[in-house]
Order: structure tokens, then sequence, then C-alpha cells
């Protein structure tokens, strides 16, 4: 057992793990955070994402003990008590939940697309999102509302959102 300290949402934890346990186990069975999905278990759907110190990570591909000293953000960690962070608010506005499975994921990957990118275009944000999967009907609701963050928004900067 390794013991590691992290930040996850704000709130600093302290626990001992395997140390082959991956982030996403660590936040979703010890944590309780399940709004990190688990899909495919080999990195290739994005629904596990999640923030670590501020950048998009797949946390099925991330030993919690590499996380360590580190700042990680869920999708729980988002919103602010009754109040959506504005990517969230803009997937609910643009239907861009469609069955809901990669949503956690794509709004914390869209999350990541518009640090780098404040006023995207479309492409960019195909691009950005490519290594999230929806298994539903396409991206074209998730794209428009990761458009629609950036274009309602101002500043959709930071995993908070009051940047």
């Amino acid at each position: 057992m390794v013991r590691i300290s992290l930040d996850v949402d704000g709130d600093h934890v302290s626990d001992e793990v395997e140390p082959r346990m991956l982030l996403v186990q660590y936040l979703r069975e010890k944590l309780g955070k399940t709004g990190t999905v688990v899909g495919c278990d080999t990195s290739n759907c994005g629904a596990c994402t999640v923030h670590l110190d501020g950048r998009s990570v797949k946390s099925c591909n991330v030993l919690a003990v590499q996380a360590d000293g580190h700042e990680v953000t869920t999708i729980e960690g988002l919103a602010d008590g009754d109040e959506l962070h504005p990517v969230q608010e803009a997937f609910r506005e643009c239907h861009g939940l469609q069955c809901g499975f990669c949503t956690p994921g794509m709004i914390m990957q869209a999350i990541d697309v518009l640090n780098e990118h404040p006023q995207p275009t479309e492409e960019e944000v195909r691009l950005g999102l490519e290594g999230n999967l929806c298994r539903c009907t396409g991206y074209h609701n998730i794209v428009k509302s990761v458009l629609y963050a950036a274009e309602h928004s101002g500043s959709t900067a930071g995993a908070g959102g009051a940047q």
C-alpha cells in the first residue's frame, strides 16, 4: 500500500492505495465520485476524463499514485451549488447530453478545449474532442454545445468556471 494525498473537487484527501490502482477506480470506489464513468477501460473512449492540475486526462490511464500531490477535478466538482458550470449549462441548452454516458468526459474535455481555444472554430472543437467517443447518434449537438459555451459565457476557462 502507498499513501497518497491530493485535492479532489476542492477537498483534501489522504489515503492508502494499491500501487496499481487506477485513478478512475480511486475516484469511483474510494471517494464515490461515480460521475467519472468507466467506459472502455483502455483509454479509447474518454468517458473517464477528469482534470489533473487543470488539464484533461483519461483517468483509466493514470495511476492513483501519479495523482499524489496534485489537484483533481471531476464532473462533480464543476457546478457551484445549484449553478451549473457554463459548459454544463451549454450541454443542457443545446441537447448535448444524449444518453449521458459520455457526457461527463465530454464536458471535462470540452473545458480543456475551451481553455486552449476560448473562441474555437467548429474544426478546433471536433479535433479537441476526437479522443472522446459518443456511441449515440453523433457529435452535432455536442459540438454545438461547446460552441454555444464559447459564445455565451465569455470565459469558460478553468474547472470552476469562475475565472
